[in-house]
């Protein structure tokens, strides 16, 4: 037998010691405070002084009656006699409610209609795509007041360019006549709608896995069944989206009725009842208030839902 041998020694091992695991560090320096209060504090600031501070105060002001002369304790504060006679007296209020539901049926119907189908045609790579799609978004560019001065020359029953392309012998007064202003006004509104919506299609489209539709090819599925039995449903998240933009787009529809004939004559809206309340030859601003304040209930009604389904998804993600 050997001598014993002997048991290594644990040599030590080389390098700096490991450090200790501290808490991360969260503290910001001087300079990175005033910046993040300067980007958190000014949008804060502007959005309270333009949203919720008007907000709030035409809330206040539905419950009284005053005329916008002199201070604030000139104010009369009535309750809810506003409304009251707004839903009851007010001859203006349901022929505008009206208006705005035909409005909002109509952009459901007809721009998603063509938008869809646009963004259907323009995603097979069609040859000139992007023209297309630049022409057709080009509208959307544009604001409101522009598209009712565009289209007003259009429907002019002199020399508008719809009546001498149709060569009536009787000139269509489109804009005058309070049976057909509606929807000849809705056409103008449905052409700038339709290329936001065949945007949103078009990127949705894009988004959909191609296997998909593959696998739908291999069991024997159409071009058309595949798109509405497996393309279509899994554009979900985009329909809501077009949905809740249509129904938007419908309640606050102003500007183009307002720059045509002063939203009168067939045109009324509800965002046109509170304008002419407010800042009108006899000013109401209880009676606007409360037509906001009506408006912006049933804006709620619809974005109040589609935002608790978007963070409750991201919840659950």
């Amino acid at each position: 037998m050997t001598a014993l041998q002997e048991k290594p020694k644990a040599v030590a091992p080389s390098g700096p010691p490991p450090r200790r695991r501290g808490k991360r560090a969260t503290a910001l320096a001087g300079t990175d405070k005033l910046v993040l209060a300067i980007m958190l504090g000014i949008p804060t600031i502007v959005h309270l002084l333009f949203v919720w501070i008007p907000t709030l105060g035409s809330i206040a002001l539905s419950f009284s009656r005053w005329n916008g002369i002199g201070g604030f304790e000139d104010i009369e504060w009535i309750g809810v006699e506003n409304y009251v006679e707004i839903f009851t007296e007010y001859p203006r209020f349901w022929p505008a409610v009206q208006h705005n539901l035909i409005w909002l049926a109509f952009l459901l119907v007809v721009p998603t209609c063509a938008g869809l189908l646009l963004a259907v045609l323009l995603d097979r790579e069609l040859r000139f795509s992007r023209i297309y799609q630049s022409a057709l978004y080009m509208p959307m560019v544009l604001s409101l007041a522009l598209i009712g001065f565009i289209w007003q020359l259009i429907y002019t029953p002199d020399g508008g360019l719809l009546n001498s392309v149709l060569g009536l012998d009787k000139p269509v007064d489109w804009i005058g006549d309070s049976d057909i202003n509606l929807y000849a006004v809705l056409v103008a509104a449905a052409w700038r709608h339709t290329g936001y919506i065949m945007l949103l299609y078009l990127a949705g489209l894009k988004g959909v896995d191609p296997s998909l539709k593959e696998a739908a090819a291999l069991d024997g599925a159409s071009a058309t069944q595949t798109f509405f039995r497996v393309t279509f449903p899994v554009m979900k998240p985009v329909n809501i989206v077009v949905a809740v933009v249509t129904v938007i787009e419908a309640l606050r529809a102003f500007d183009i009725v307002y720059v045509i004939n002063k939203g009168r004559n067939g045109l009324e809206l509800l965002s046109v009842l509170v304008t002419d309340n407010i800042i009108g030859e006899a000013s109401r601003i209880g009676r606007g208030s409360a037509v906001a304040v009506i408006l912006l209930t049933i804006s709620l009604g619809v974005i109040i839902p589609y935002l608790y389904q978007t963070f409750s998804k991201e919840n659950r993600t």
